[in-house]
């Protein structure tokens, strides 16, 4: 049926009633759909970018990818749409389908752009103090974690120096945010522990990686915990999985660094449970280096765009207290991790 005179007017207020209340941003992606402009650049990583993952009021709650700008955080998906270009809509989008020239082309082209100066693209804008964060990375195919990789770590433990990396997983179901919950399993566990962590963020396909090249397979690093419940680890017969993937144990967040400006194995990194500092170090300690952990797990483990990689935490662990000493966490507190240049990872126990 043909659209008439009276239907399209009622439909041009309806979006204009929807503009008044939602916003300009948000009107402009209830938009009748168009076609997608066409991906005309290349495959490649992203670079000069701190990027996140944030969630849309607007589309029921969806993850949206954001890039940090002096101007706010750059929605994508509606920077794309007033601009009328490619861009990935998400962070595993941009991962998986190696989709950087075109972000960056869209982040210049908001910023720098004479379409710029535009009210949608202005309003493609958010402050970050009102955006609700996602996890980095939500659909990762893999998630690899290094145990005892801080020399520091494995002594106050008592473990002996490992001769190669120790290699666990963790679930998607783990996968937490900055500004999230941790609802403890206490009817599985009573001895929950931080481990403030580097984590690694896979750009390209690598299977039997160089060590000399590994770091060009990396997209970008983030600030992690790798959350645990220590007597389901140690407990069980030894069981690391169990202790390791109840859900919500892997917050991470709140941003991810493009590796081009960052120097992985000269970090500072900290966690702190109700504002008192529990570990302080750098990655400068570990012992198997991200270069070494690249090459060592792409030898038996392919990975993809995408995949995460915890590497390991250092010394100041509850459980490498003398027992006497060992105050395990608990619902109420607030856990804080920072990684130099990567941003503020916080979380609370619920």
């Amino acid at each position: 049926m043909k659209p008439t005179r009276r239907s399209v007017l009622k439909g041009a207020t309806a979006l204009a009633a929807f503009a008044a209340t939602q916003g300009v941003a948000e009107a402009c992606i209830q938009m009748p759909p168009v076609a997608a402009p066409a991906r005309k650049l290349g495959k490649g990583m992203a670079k000069g970018l701190t990027l996140l993952t944030f969630r849309s009021a607007a589309s029921q709650g969806e993850y949206r990818l954001g890039v940090k700008t002096p101007k706010g955080i750059l929605d994508v998906a509606v920077a794309a749409k007033a601009l009328h270009m490619h861009a990935p809509a998400t962070m595993d989008d941009l991962l998986q389908n190696e989709d950087g020239p075109s972000l960056t082309a869209l982040v210049e082209a908001a910023l720098k752009s004479p379409a710029a100066k535009s009210a949608f693209v202005k309003a493609a804008f958010l402050k970050e103090d009102g955006i609700a964060y996602g996890p980095v990375v939500t659909r990762p195919e893999k998630i690899v974690c290094v145990g005892l990789n801080y020399r520091r770590h494995a002594q106050e433990t008592g473990a002996p120096i490992p001769k190669q990396p120790v290699l666990f997983s963790k679930f998607n179901t783990t996968l937490n945010h900055h500004n999230g919950t941790v609802k403890l399993p206490v009817e599985a566990a009573v001895k929950f522990d931080y481990e403030v962590e580097l984590v690694i963020v896979m750009g390209r396909e690598a299977k039997n990686v160089p060590e000399a090249d590994a770091l060009s397979y990396v997209a970008g690093y983030c600030t992690g915990n790798d959350f645990t419940a220590r007597d389901l680890q140690y407990e069980t017969g030894g069981q690391w999985l169990v202790g390791k993937t109840p859900d919500q144990f892997a917050p991470l967040g709140p941003y991810m660094v493009t590796a081009d400006q960052v120097n992985g194995d000269n970090l500072k990194l900290e966690c702190r449970v109700n504002d008192e500092t529990r570990q302080s170090s750098t990655t400068a300690d570990m012992i198997f280096n991200c270069r070494q952990i690249i090459h060592y797990i792409s030898r038996v483990i392919t990975l993809k765009p995408g995949d995460i990689i915890y590497t390991g935490t250092p010394e100041g662990v509850i459980q490498g207290k003398p027992k006497d000493k060992q105050v395990w966490l608990k619902p109420g507190d607030k856990i804080a991790c920072s990684l130099e240049n990567l941003g503020e990872l916080k979380f609370e126990l619920v």
